[in-house]
């Protein structure tokens, strides 16, 4: 039984990631505020008191009280106020909400030094981020919401800076660079998380010590689907306790005697708000493929493929057979075991087929680089024998979901 845990909390930004931000905010500087402004967001914030609006309230803002993980005992709140400038910032993969965002008082308090941040941070326009402040302008708080990882931006403006784009997996996001970030943490620890890379996340090694990161998931479209965890061990309110307790460091209950966690907070600041939670997670739809991203005539093609060779697998609108039950071991679909090795049911789900334009990489660890790829490998080691056209063809068709 685990009563106590250590909770996981730089990569260097590359030459480019420093020119492309650098320019982002000289644009700033020249006043280019109103690009992209007029643009539709996808993801408006609900003003009403629905339990819809209080779940996404939850997804956005609420930290389940995880600053005494990131502020106490992480420290990161001492990195962000002496180091973190929006430029490593947006190098990091961390995104500003344009609607959020007051461009004249950030520009105001230096948006190239760490004041630059902290205003930011005062405004609410950091996607996942919540800070507080002491009256000397200090950051006395911080801590991370479900955003952080599962939302974006549309880049409204400049790339990292737009609307917001909630239940879209941020894949540009570097969590374990961030999270090596913090002073507290030994050097070992440090590399691992730094191995990681953006994009990637492992929800069990601080319970485990074992290293074997996941692609962050999408949190759209799942409605339909029973259960959200590449490992399918519970519904999707156990994923969002599971990680709000035991991986934001959210003041909350959680028990898995299968994994030997047992984990009590009182007050608890998680269970009851998982319903509203799960109900706006509902809500998010599957993002349309962008007009002209594919070939319609050969998707149609693809998709009589895909009736004959995935179908099996890939059932029914959620494009998973993992509602009714199954599971399928590693060696039965030819990806790495290490991560189901390390589960409760130490095997995987069929992973449900949602926009999957939008976010590469593919399968559980990232492997596949592109949808060619995810189609070769699936030809190779189903024996599927399709010719170099059909394997083309069924790539549009995965293109088009």
């Amino acid at each position: 039984m685990i009563t106590k845990m250590e909770f996981p909390a730089g990569r260097r930004l590359r030459p480019a990631n420093i020119g492309i931000a650098t320019l982002s905010l000289v644009a700033l500087i020249a006043g280019v505020a109103f690009i992209g402004c007029t643009k539709e967001k996808i993801s408006p914030e609900l003003a009403d008191s629905s339990p819809l609006a209080e779940g996404q309230r939850i997804f956005r803002f609420d930290t389940f009280g995880d600053e005494q993980y990131w502020t106490d005992t992480a420290r990161l709140h001492e990195v962000v106020e002496e180091h973190l400038r929006p430029l490593k910032a947006l190098g990091l993969g961390v995104k500003v909400d344009l609607d959020k965002l007051n461009l004249l008082k950030f520009v105001m308090h230096n948006p190239f030094g760490t004041s630059g941040t902290k205003e930011l941070l005062r405004e609410n326009a950091v996607v996942g981020i919540q800070a507080t402040f002491d009256k000397e302008g200090n950051i006395a708080r911080i801590g991370i919401t479900c955003a952080f990882c599962h939302s974006t931006v549309d880049n409204a403006l400049l790339p990292g800076i737009g609307h917001r784009l909630d239940g879209w997996p941020n894949r540009d996001l570097n969590v374990g660079a961030i999270i090596a970030l913090s002073p507290a943490l030994p050097a070992d620890k440090k590399a691992v998380y730094e191995s990681w890379g953006p994009g990637k996340y492992d929800p069990r090694f601080n319970l485990d010590g074992k290293n074997t990161p996941l692609v962050i998931p999408p949190a759209y479209g799942l409605a339909q689907v029973k259960n959200e965890t590449y490992t399918a061990e519970g519904p999707i309110s156990y994923w969002n306790a599971y990680v709000a307790v035991t991986q934001m460091g959210g003041q909350g209950n959680f028990s898995d005697p299968r994994l030997g966690i047992d984990v009590k907070h009182s007050p608890d600041m998680v269970t009851s708000k998982l319903p509203a939670l799960r109900a706006y997670q509902y809500s998010l739809p599957v993002p349309p493929p962008p007009a002209a991203s594919f070939n319609a005539a050969a998707a149609e093609r693809g998709n009589a493929l895909f009736g004959q060779t995935c179908l099996v697998c890939h059932v029914g609108a959620t494009g998973t057979d993992n509602n009714s039950g199954k599971l399928h071991a590693s060696a039965e679909t030819g990806v790495d075991g290490a991560y189901a090795a390390r589960t409760a049911n130490k095997a995987y789900r069929t992973t449900p087929l949602r926009a999957l334009w939008q976010h590469p990489p593919y399968f559980h660890d990232g492997s596949a680089a592109t949808l060619v790829d995810v189609v070769a490998h699936y030809n190779r080691v189903r024996t599927l024998g399709l010719t170099v056209d059909q394997q083309r063809d069924l790539v549009e068709y995965l293109k088009s979901l």
